[in-house]
């Protein structure tokens, strides 16, 4: 096996594992009492100042263009404070299995912003198999999904669910077209992720919440463990990938982290699958399997 295919598989695996696993790290912060502005905010606070030390280890230039603080600063706004927060409010009114459905679809959008911005195109074998990724999903999820109808607000939060996965496909493109400017990644996520922890902070101030922490060490760890590997190892990881196989391969990763987050559910909260959840985990590992063989 070539060191360009383990490598290519460990873009792919370290981040859809990593963010697999935050599913039950974030419980841990919303058991806290911390508002959801302020967890997030100090999350990516974190992040970006370990990504600037980690550009200065690497001896990379923090100094970027004007230009670029722009998109950095749109793309924190858009991608590290709109889509996160979006998805908190999103399950406060609709289950947290019709979100995982929403964000699946980020590979369509990818696919589509791909093809527009860069000029990435995919095959009909890709989109076929990540449809059938998403199918999958859906039957993991089907209970939940079916009483969605019953929640008053269910529109809302299904607009809220929306608007992160719109945010986050937003966020990739921005990125990404930082990345073919030539500047370097770990500094553009560092700035990116400052910006938009600066944005959750104020918001925060100005909407009363005010700024809260706790330091208890559930809180504590659990913050650290999402800033360290979920925020800074997996979206180097994760962008990695998106510039070596473009963005719509990328986001195949959205489809399989329910699988491995309700594995690590059941082994940790007591979650017990069904016949129709484990046929659904097998249509979408067998989708994704094949959406990811190389093209002969």
């Amino acid at each position: 096996m070539s060191t360009s295919a383990i490598s290519t598989r460990w873009l792919f695996w370290g981040p859809t594992l990593i963010w697999a696993s935050t599913w039950h790290v974030i419980l841990y912060q919303l058991d806290s009492g911390v508002p959801v502005l302020n967890s997030v905010g100090w999350r990516f606070a974190i992040a970006s100042a370990l990504l600037f030390a980690l550009a200065r280890w690497r001896r990379e230039s923090l100094a970027m263009p004007g230009s670029a603080h722009l998109l950095m600063l749109a793309t924190g706004i858009v991608q590290y404070s709109g889509n996160y927060y979006s998805v908190y409010e999103a399950e406060r009114h609709i289950p947290s299995g019709l979100v995982a459905v929403l964000f699946c679809l980020m590979v369509f959008g990818n696919a589509l912003s791909g093809r527009i911005f860069f000029g990435q195109t995919v095959t009909r074998r890709f989109l076929l198999c990540a449809s059938g990724g998403v199918v999958g999903v859906v039957l993991i999820f089907w209970p939940e999904i079916a009483e969605t109808g019953a929640r008053p607000t269910a529109a809302l939060g299904l607009g809220l669910g929306l608007l992160a996965v719109l945010a986050a496909c937003i966020g990739n493109v921005l990125t990404l077209t930082l990345t073919r400017r030539g500047l370097p990644l770990v500094p553009i996520l560092a700035w990116s992720m400052g910006y938009g922890a600066v944005f959750l902070l104020l918001m925060s101030l100005f909407s009363g919440q005010g700024l809260h922490f706790d330091w208890h060490a559930p809180y504590v760890l659990s913050l650290l463990y999402l800033a360290v590997f979920g925020s800074v190892t997996a979206f180097v990881l994760y962008f990695k990938l998106a510039q070596l196989q473009g963005p719509a391969r990328a986001a195949l990763t959205g489809v399989v982290i329910p699988v491995i987050a309700l594995v690590i559910s059941a082994a940790l909260e007591g979650w017990a699958p069904s016949l129709l959840s484990l046929a659904g985990m097998a249509l979408c590992l067998g989708s994704i399997y094949l959406a990811t063989r190389p093209v002969r």
